[in-house]
């Protein structure tokens, strides 16, 4: 894979504010468990590679166990392995995601609404909205995944 354009470098100001975007969100109140597990799931929908790599390293990082993580395109079939919370946000992920077949229906707002109060399903759809505009970059820039560097890296 090779990176088409580093977009960081030539739009700068761009890049800044999506950067500020991540930040808003971390500051959030969200659980960074949630929010990761969020990012994971839209970017598998995306088939973003380098933010696939990415987030899943960052939940190692957060201590969720491979098993959760190699799971999370199935949550729905994943039983308890997935709290509440987790279900509602992971559902509200692949309907805002994929809102041009979904069209994000009334039953996935009451259902995500259940869950979490109205800051925390605005602030949920940020965090979806922030991870689709960063895939969307990833994938159409071929930004290189960290697994991939490495490999291609010479041994000694």
């Amino acid at each position: 894979m090779t990176t088409r354009l580093d977009y960081a470098h030539v739009a700068p100001g761009g890049a800044k504010a999506l950067s500020s975007v991540y930040g808003y969100v971390s500051q959030s109140g969200l659980s960074p468990v949630l929010v990761d597990l969020v990012y994971l799931r839209v970017s598998q929908i995306n088939n973003c590679a380098y933010c696939l790599d990415l987030h899943t390293r960052d939940l190692l990082k957060r201590g969720v166990k491979v098993e959760k993580i190699a799971l999370v395109q199935a949550w729905a079939e994943a039983g308890s392995l997935f709290d509440e919370r987790e279900r509602a946000a992971l559902a509200w992920a692949e309907s805002v995601t994929n809102v041009a077949s979904t069209g994000v229906p009334e039953a996935d707002f009451v259902a995500v609404s259940a869950v979490f109060n109205e800051k925390e399903v605005a602030d949920l759809t940020i965090a979806i909205s922030l991870m689709n505009a960063y895939n969307r970059m990833g994938v159409s820039f071929r930004k290189t995944p960290q697994a991939v560097a490495e490999a291609s890296m010479p041994t000694a």
